[in-house]
């Protein structure tokens, strides 16, 4: 059988019901000439005896009421309609001052005086009942007073309740605003950081504020400004390399899953940080050694860091097909054909241009194929963002050597805990979530290191965080 539910009732409304059923009780108990249960039974006088005989039980009934007793009902009755009277009149004054707020902002003149009017109008009826009760000037009826009072305390309870909720969404209201103008704020400022990067890529420039530095002026920031260029033309030369891909019609996912076997992703657009990590590896591996290449010294001369910061300073304002033309057989020159060794897979060369003619040319002639005129507009743009990208690294390899002591470089193990110190989140980094989404981001307290993007560094006291991507789940 199905259970029967009672009925949702407000407060209020069950307030009012007892209220109304109680007046009427009283009516009725004193038409019918019977005192109230409250009142009890002792109390009124009133003697039930219950006698026995052999036809049955017999009860009788002693009423022993006087007037005296009518006479304290009354009055009780009389103050009780006093008092909802009084609190009735309070929650208008309430109610009121509550208008009166609401109406100063925005400044509305009409609701202001209206509820300036309701206060002064309370505030006499209230001096009234003052005046009453200590004459003892009561209601001739306060069983219809008794309602009457009550329903104005909730009607001015209602008015209350509205003006807060009118008052809330005012103020949910203003906050929207604020929060699109805040976005319009980000978006302006995004526009112009792309701006402002577009003119920098083009000019060739590294940035202006490096062009007076000295070595004796050589600070962290300066290796951070650096290494933030460096990491944009990782991503920049991996968005195109993907563009390639998907031109060869690979199959992405399965490409991702070869670099970082057993990840699991929070959303599909992550996996391109696979081809970072990747990237980031190859081009990084051997930076702790000079030129990247191994050496048994632990600790450079002075002449040697200067030497190092020459070489950024001649670096840094050049365009790699100038470096490259003019010292085809300076360190930056076999850099570049050790990276695009090992970073271009013979593979994907030809699945990319359709042979090896690029390979074969560092790796026999020791010549580089940005210089070739039979090159493709696609081969063009590939192979000129993968020299910017070398030329970048490098300027941060020559920078991190002219240090003393040195930089040194760092990664985070394969399952390891997150550290706030010494890593971050690149995944809340470069796609940020909205203000309510919280898919992956919640989660990450729990969450273990499942390959590092980008390295981290260490310059004196100094710690760059290396960028990581966290997964929950590691085989």
């Amino acid at each position: 059988m199905d259970s029967v539910k009672p009925s949702a009732v407000t407060p209020h409304k069950n307030k009012l019901a007892r209220t109304i059923a109680k007046v009427l009780h009283l009516r009725a108990a004193a038409t019918a000439g019977i005192a109230p249960v409250d009142a009890g039974i002792q109390k009124v006088g009133i003697q039930i005896v219950k006698a026995t005989s052999g036809s049955g039980d017999k009860i009788k009934v002693k009423d022993d009421r006087n007037s005296h007793d009518d006479e304290e009902h009354e009055e009780r009755m009389a103050m009780e309609a006093l008092l909802a009277k009084l609190f009735a009149s309070i929650s208008t004054v309430k109610s009121s001052y509550a208008q009166l707020q609401f109406s100063q902002s925005p400044y509305d003149v009409d609701g202001i005086q209206a509820a300036d009017r309701m206060v002064v109008s309370e505030l006499k009826n209230l001096s009234e009942l003052k005046r009453c009760y200590l004459k003892k000037q009561f209601d001739p009826s306060p069983e219809t007073a008794l309602i009457i009072a009550e329903i104005q305390e909730q009607k001015s309870l209602l008015k209350t309740y509205e003006i807060t909720v009118k008052k809330l969404e005012s103020q949910a209201r203003l906050k929207d605003s604020e929060v699109i103008f805040l976005r319009e704020k980000i978006e302006e400022a995004n526009k112009q950081n792309k701006l402002f990067e577009k003119k920098l890529n083009q000019s060739g420039q590294l940035l202006c504020a490096l062009d007076n530095l000295h070595l004796s002026g050589l600070s962290p920031s300066h290796f951070i400004t650096v290494l933030r260029h460096a990491i944009r033309s990782i991503r920049s030369f991996v968005r195109i390399m993907i563009e390639e891909m998907k031109s060869a019609n690979w199959d992405f996912n399965a490409a991702a899953y070869a670099i970082q076997p057993e990840v699991v992703y929070w959303r599909e657009e992550h996996k391109v940080f696979a081809f970072e990590s990747f990237a980031s590896r190859e081009m990084f591996d051997g930076f702790c050694y000079p030129n990247f290449v191994f050496s048994k010294e632990q600790s450079l001369t002075t002449k040697q860091r200067e030497r190092f910061f020459s070489r950024f300073m001649e670096l840094k304002s050049l365009k790699p097909k100038d470096c490259l033309s003019k010292k085809p057989r300076s360190g930056f020159a076999n850099f570049c054909r050790l990276k695009y060794l090992k970073l271009i897979h013979p593979k994907m060369e030809v699945s990319f241009f359709g042979d090896q003619s690029y390979r074969n040319l560092i790796q026999n002639n020791g010549e580089f194929p940005i210089f070739s005129s039979s090159s493709s507009s696609s081969s063009s743009t590939f192979l000129a963002s993968f020299f910017e990208m070398a030329k970048r690294v490098w300027l941060l390899h020559c920078l991190a050597f002219s240090f003393e002591p040195q930089a040194s470089i760092f990664q985070a193990r394969r399952g390891c805990r997150f550290s706030e110190v010494y890593m971050g989140s690149i995944a809340e980094e470069v796609f940020p979530l909205p203000e309510n989404d919280t898919s992956f981001s919640s989660q990450e307290s729990d969450s273990h290191v499942a390959f590092t993007v980008i390295p981290g560094f260490r310059i004196g006291k100094t710690v760059i965080q290396s960028k990581v991507y966290l997964s929950q789940i590691l085989q």
